[in-house]
C-alpha cells in the first residue's frame, strides 16, 4: 500500500472528517470513507474489486467512530437502552446477511448501489426539512417490539451490504416508524453500531482474502484513520447538542449529495476503469 506522506496525511484528514460527520448524524462516517478512499487511492479495472477493501476498512473506523460518539450520547442521556436491547438482535443478524451478500457482489454493483443509496437519503433528509416537521416527544415513540426488530434487520442488512454503520437508514426509520426524536434517535443508533459494525467490520475483514486482497491492508487504513475518526466523533456527539436540528440535517444532507454527485460523476467520466494501481503492501527493512 501506498504509504507516502501526501497518503498518509489525505487519509487521516478523511478519518477526521468522516469522524465528525458520523457523531454528529449518528450515520457512522462511511458515506465519506468509502468515496474518500477512492479518490485517494482509485480504481484499477471494471469490476473494482477493491471497493470491498474500502467497505472493510470504514466499517472498521465505524466501531472507533460510534464508541465515543456512543459515550457522549450517553452523557446527555440520549441513549435508550431498552430501544438498543430491541433493535440490537435483528441487526446483527442482519449485518451478517448483508455482509455475506455483498461478499458474492462484485464491487462495480456496489458502487452504485451506494452511490444511489447516498443520494436518495440526502434527497428525502431535505425534504423533510423543507416539510418542517414537527420533531415528537420522548414520551410519544411507538413501543411495538416488532417495529424495532424489523428496522434493525432491514439496517443491518443494507449497512452489510454497502459498508454503512447503519445509523444513516437507522436513524430515519426510528423517527418515521416509531417517532423517536431525532437526538435520542442519534444516540441509540450510535450505541447500537458499537456492536454491529465490529460484528461487520470483523466478518468484511476475514472475508478480503476471497477476492484477492489482504487482512493487512484493511489494518493499516483503519490505522491511519482510526485516530482522527475517533475524536471526530466525540466533537460530532457534543456538537449534536448544540446545534439546531434542521440545520444539522439540512447540512448533512447537502454534503452526502455532493458526495453522490461526484462518485456519479467519477463513473460516467472516468468510465470502468480509472487507472490506478490497488494498494499493495510494502517490504520494510
Amino acid at each position: 500500500m501506498d504509504l507516502d506522506p501526501i497518503h498518509l496525511v489525505f487519509a487521516a484528514f478523511l478519518g477526521l472528517i468522516a469522524g465528525v460527520i458520523g457523531g454528529l448524524a449518528g450515520i457512522g462516517g462511511s458515506l465519506v470513507m468509502i468515496p474518500g478512499l477512492g479518490v485517494i487511492y482509485g480504481y484499477d479495472e471494471p469490476n473494482r474489486v477493491i471497493q470491498h477493501l474500502y467497505m472493510a476498512s470504514a466499517m472498521g473506523v465505524n466501531v472507533l467512530v460510534s464508541a465515543p460518539a456512543a459515550w457522549q450520547h450517553g452523557k446527555k442521556g440520549s441513549i435508550s437502552i431498552p430501544t438498543v436491547k430491541l433493535i440490537l438482535p435483528g441487526m446483527l443478524i442482519g449485518m451478517m446477511c448483508g455482509v455475506w451478500v455483498s461478499d458474492q457482489t462484485p464491487g462495480r454493483w456496489l458502487f452504485a448501489i451506494l452511490a444511489a443509496f447516498i443520494g436518495l437519503y440526502a434527497l428525502n433528509n431535505l425534504l423533510r426539512a423543507a416539510r418542517k416537521t414537527v420533531e415528537p416527544e420522548a414520551q410519544d415513540a411507538r413501543t411495538q417490539w416488532w417495529l424495532y426488530s424489523l428496522i434493525g434487520l432491514f439496517t443491518g442488512f443494507l449497512g452489510g451490504l454497502i459498508g454503512v454503520g447503519g445509523g444513516i437508514v437507522m436513524v430515519p426509520l426510528m423517527q418515521v416508524m416509531c417517532r423517536v426524536p431525532l437526538k435520542l434517535a442519534i444516540g441509540t443508533s450510535s450505541a447500537v453500531m458499537v456492536v454491529s459494525a465490529l460484528l461487520g467490520a470483523t466478518q468484511k475483514i476475514l472475508n478480503l482474502e476471497k477476492h484477492g486482497l489482504e487482512m493487512t491492508q484493511a489494518l493499516q487504513l483503519i490505522a491511519i484513520m482510526g485516530p482522527g475518526a475517533m475524536v471526530g466523533g466525540m466533537l460530532g456527539a457534543k456538537l449534536t447538542h448544540k446545534l439546531p436540528l434542521q440545520g444539522l440535517r439540512i447540512a448533512v444532507s447537502i454534503l452526502l449529495t455532493m458526495i453522490a454527485a461526484r462518485l456519479a460523476f467519477s463513473e460516467r467520466s472516468h468510465g470502468p476503469a480509472k487507472q490506478f494501481s490497488i494498494p499493495e503492501i510494502k517490504d520494510t527493512p
